[in-house]
């Protein structure tokens, strides 16, 4: 179930998601370090995590679904809220170079159809980041946080899902180690939870961080190639012709047969035959040696 724009905005105003905001941005701001005078672009509810991009990147704009619903951001500045639909987005092809993509892949019904219209925006080498509720993290299991709704994902499922919208993945990481309890003693120590939950047990996050390059042209893989398809991978190698003996090299002048005269014909007479178009009544005489009979 798609959770509404409004409660969305409640969670991050809350004490656990400004801490939320803080520890993904920290891993955010790691991946892409320099976007000076690049398009920076969040699908989703990615408002939170776009304002430091603002004063660097040349653009920046929050792309919110239609089902969502979309609110007025930034509230100090011109609004950069974008109401979309999330399978049409109004850009032109190759015009993004950052997609930052949370709360976006979970909860559409056609995550496949969301990630190609990502890549079409997106220009050659341009960069998705995808953030995901980890399917073993204990935040997926509770619907008190936004992390709670939608569908889930397993590392090996977000990266064949992306993989097979032609992006290769770079990175793919784990993030919330801290649990989702709203204790002020557990969010005081959340970087020391986040340093040493991420090492110790990882598969157990909250969300899985998916950085991803796009793809002009797929890759091959090495695996699951036939003995046919290798065959015709190999390069072509030039063969040397064998010369042929001077008469067989000759060319070979077809021969015209002739229906063979009536058995009345006498040997050594000349019979005309018609060559051609008969309706242009071309004729030429041909000469055909008829051997007499063996008496």
């Amino acid at each position: 179930m798609r959770v509404d724009v409004t409660e969305l905005a409640e969670f991050y105003e809350r004490p656990i998601g400004t801490q939320v905001r803080r520890l993904l941005m920290h891993r955010i701001r790691a991946r892409w370090r320099d976007v000076h005078g690049l398009s920076v672009m969040g699908l989703g509810f990615a408002s939170p995590y776009l304002g430091t991009f603002r004063n660097e990147a040349a653009r920046v704009a929050a792309l919110m679904p239609g089902a969502q619903g979309a609110i007025p951001w930034p509230s100090d500045e011109p609004v950069r809220t974008v109401l979309v639909e999330e399978d049409a987005l109004p850009l032109p092809d190759h015009s993004v170079h950052r997609m930052l993509a949370v709360h976006a892949l979970e909860m559409t019904a056609t995550p496949q159809h969301m990630l190609r219209e990502i890549w079409r925006v997106l220009a050659p080498e341009g960069r998705l980041l995808l953030i995901v509720p980890n399917r073993r993290g204990v935040w997926a299991q509770r619907d008190t946080t936004p992390f709670g709704h939608g569908e889930p994902y397993s590392r090996g499922q977000i990266e064949r899902l992306a993989t097979g919208a032609m992006f290769g993945v770079e990175d793919c990481a784990f993030a919330l180690a801290v649990p989702p309890i709203e204790i002020g003693l557990v969010w005081n120590s959340a970087t020391a939870w986040e340093r040493f939950g991420t090492r110790l047990w990882p598969a157990f996050s909250g969300v899985i961080l998916v950085d991803a390059t796009k793809q002009v042209m797929g890759a091959l893989p090495k695996s699951g190639l036939g003995a046919a398809a290798r065959a015709r991978l190999r390069p072509l190698v030039a063969r040397p012709r064998t010369l042929k003996s001077s008469a067989a090299s000759q060319p070979q002048v077809p021969s015209v047969t002739t229906e063979p005269p009536a058995a009345t014909a006498s040997a050594g007479s000349w019979v005309t035959s018609r060559v051609g178009n008969p309706s242009r009544r071309a004729r030429s005489k041909t000469k055909l040696l008829i051997s007499p009979r063996n008496s």
